[in-house]
Formats: C-alpha cells, sequence, structure tokens
C-alpha cells in the first residue's frame, strides 16, 4: 500500500539520478522502487552502467555527459519532477552536467547521496574529481548523506564516534553550504546518524540491525527525499527516513551468493 493517497500523490514525480545496478540492489531501479512504496512515480536519469552482483561491482561505463543532458532534457519536456535524488555520477564528465540540470530546480528538495566508492573497493567517481563535484552541488541542493568513510574524504576527519561525525558535518556544512547526515552505519558501537542543519545538531540513535544488505545508502536518500516532498521538516524526515530503512533492512533477502537486498511491497 502506498504512503500517501492517489489523491496526495497526484502526478508527483520523483528523479533518480544515478547508476543502474543489474541486481537491483542499489542505483536507479532501487531510487525508483522506493518512490513508488510511497506513492510516487519514480523517474530515472543513468549517469553509467556498471556490470555487477551482489558480491562486488566488476566494470563501470560511464554515459557522458552530452547523454546524461539529452536524458534530462527528454524527460523534463514531458514530466516535471517534485523532488531530485543524486546518486553515483560515474565520473568526472558527468560533473558539469549535473550542475547544470541542479541550476534549473532552486525550489524543489534535492537530496545527494555522494556515492565515491563501492563496498567492494571499486572507485566509481575519480578521487581528484571530489572537490570539482563538491563545487558543483555547493548551495543548490537541500541535504548531503555521506557515510563514514564518504565524510572522512569530504572533511579530512577520522570518524570513530558521534563526537568526531558532528565535526565532520561541521565542516562539510562550512564547505559546501548545505545540511548534512553523516551515517553512522558503520561505527564499532552503537549506530547513530548524525545531522547538522547549520545550526544545530540532531542524533538519531538506532539499533544495529543484523545482516549485510547492499543499498542501504541507496535506500536511506530516496526514503528521506520522499519524506521531505511530502512536506516534512529536515529533521523529521531524516528520522523517518532512518527509522524507515532500519524497519525495511529486517524484511531484506539474500537472492544471490553475496549481500542480502532490499524488498518492497
Amino acid at each position: 500500500m502506498s504512503m500517501i493517497t492517489k489523491n496526495h500523490a497526484g502526478k508527483r514525480a520523483l528523479l533518480s539520478i544515478a547508476g543502474y545496478d543489474p541486481s537491483s540492489g542499489a542505483g536507479v531501479l532501487l531510487d525508483v522502487a522506493v518512490f513508488r512504496r510511497f506513492g510516487f512515480l519514480g523517474t530515472g536519469i543513468l549517469t553509467a552502467v556498471t556490470a555487477q552482483n551482489s558480491r562486488q561491482v566488476r566494470d563501470v561505463r560511464c554515459l557522458g555527459r552530452r547523454f546524461l543532458i539529452s536524458q534530462y532534457e527528454t524527460l523534463v519536456r514531458d514530466v516535471s519532477p517534485s523532488g531530485i535524488k543524486v546518486g553515483m555520477v560515474g565520473c568526472r564528465q558527468n560533473i558539469p552536467a549535473l550542475g547544470r540540470i541542479l541550476a534549473q530546480h532552486p525550489d524543489i528538495p534535492i537530496v545527494v547521496d555522494p556515492v565515491f566508492r563501492a563496498s567492494s573497493g571499486r572507485w566509481l567517481l575519480e578521487k581528484e574529481a571530489i572537490p570539482s563535484y563538491l563545487s558543483r552541488i555547493k548551495g543548490r541542493i537541500s541535504i548531503l548523506t555521506p557515510n563514514l568513510y564518504e565524510a572522512a574524504l569530504i572533511s579530512g576527519r577520522r570518524l570513530r564516534e558521534p563526537e568526531a561525525m558532528k565535526e565532520a558535518a561541521r565542516r562539510i556544512v562550512d564547505r559546501i553550504a548545505v545540511p548534512c547526515l553523516v551515517k553512522g552505519g558503520h561505527l564499532a558501537g552503537s549506530v547513530v546518524d548524525v545531522l547538522y542543519d547549520g545550526r544545530q545538531f540532531y542524533l538519531f540513535p538506532h539499533e544495529r540491525e543484523p545482516g549485510d544488505v547492499h543499498g542501504t545508502g541507496c535506500f536511506l536518500s530516496s526514503s528521506l527525499l520522499s519524506y521531505l516532498v511530502m512536506g516534512k521538516s529536515l529533521a523529521e524526515a531524516c528520522a523517518l527516513a532512518s527509522e524507515f530503512t532500519r524497519k525495511s533492512i529486517r524484511k531484506a533477502e539474500r537472492l544471490g551468493k553475496g549481500r542480502e537486498i532490499f524488498f518492497l511491497f
């Protein structure tokens, strides 16, 4: 059952700008499934296609700036998104196109999940391109949602406890002038997500769920976008998305020989 009524959803469409994961465990396929779970039309623009399964990313093919813009311009001639989620950019060539797209939507929620590296270790955006990437999203989005590794790369600080996460979030907000939610799923002890909106910190502690689930970052960020478009405040949307992700992890299943994936009904 949709989390909002059909009437409330109306013609609302949410847009995912991300990569293609053939296993549907992450990227555009997962984002669209989450959007539909909330009662929205899910649309997607591909930045890259991957050869991957539940165990590893074996290859990545970036689709390039021209094709990214072509997808976007063709889509928005027909469908106007009420919110945008950005995941894997795929390569440095796509960064200017991403900036151009974001500049066209100053008045809708935009959630960016900075996917820099696969869990199996493969880089999904060149490390040296990260400063350019950050400059393109600076001041243009609603929130950035890095995990511990991504937050450490951006902030230049090692993160092992909530206090370090708070400092990293502060540094990130100072650098890109948008709120930041640092996800603490990889903490060694208790799990906590840390939001800093530029004025106040919010901590969202939660239980560590058993299992090893692929795509949790994509799931949380697309859920967060859905809550923002539904009119929730930033702090409330973060809390709700964190809780919805945690509950959905319990329903994840292992179809292959590697990590579990989300199941949405």
